[in-house]
């Protein structure tokens, strides 16, 4: 699933909402407290990593510095 989609932000919103109701009802040191925030967690990280791009080589950011050189041509037809 995207973490783009309506359908994960409402999923997230909702592990948020209940997170935050055992935190107030179980206290916010509760195994459950601590397992309800695990999930938000995880759900936050997920977006992260999706939202990050493929990090660039150092010949990569050479190709785009020097796009004359010698290197950055294709022969591929």
């Amino acid at each position: 699933m995207s973490v783009d989609s309506a359908k994960f932000n409402e999923e997230l919103q909702a592990a948020i909402d209940y997170a935050h109701q055992v935190t107030d009802e179980k206290g916010g040191t509760s195994p459950e407290a601590a397992a309800a925030w695990d999930v938000v967690e995880e759900m936050q990280a997920e977006v992260s990593h999706q939202h990050q791009g493929p990090k660039k080589t150092a010949f990569d950011q050479y190709l785009e510095d020097h796009p004359d050189a010698a290197e950055a041509r294709d022969y591929q037809s």
